[in-house]
C-alpha cells in the first residue's frame, strides 16, 4: 500500500528528526569500538555510513520537495 503526500511528509520528518540523530550515535559508537584508523579510511566509513541510512528510506523522501500532487487548484 502506497503511503499518501502527506504521510510521507510527515515520516520523512520524524526520520530526520529521530532517527538521522540515532543513527549517527550508533555509527560514531561502532566505529569508536575500533583502533582509529587513518583520516581516509575513517572518511570512507562516514560517508558509506551516510549513504547506507537513507537507502532503506528512499520511497519516502521520493518527491517531498515537490507541490502536493493531490492539492486541488483553485
Amino acid at each position: 500500500m502506497a503511503l499518501s503526500y502527506k504521510a510521507r511528509r510527515r515520516w520523512a520528518l520524524v526520520i530526520l528528526l529521530v532517527g538521522l540523530p540515532l543513527y549517527i550515535v550508533v555509527a560514531l559508537n561502532l566505529v569508536a569500538l575500533f583502533d582509529r584508523p587513518s583520516i581516509l579510511v575513517e572518511l570512507a566509513i562516514y560517508v558509506g555510513l551516510g549513504v547506507l541510512w537513507a537507502i532503506p528510506f528512499k520511497f519516502v523522501f521520493k518527491g517531498i520537495g515537490q507541490a502536493d500532487p493531490d492539492a486541488r487548484d483553485d
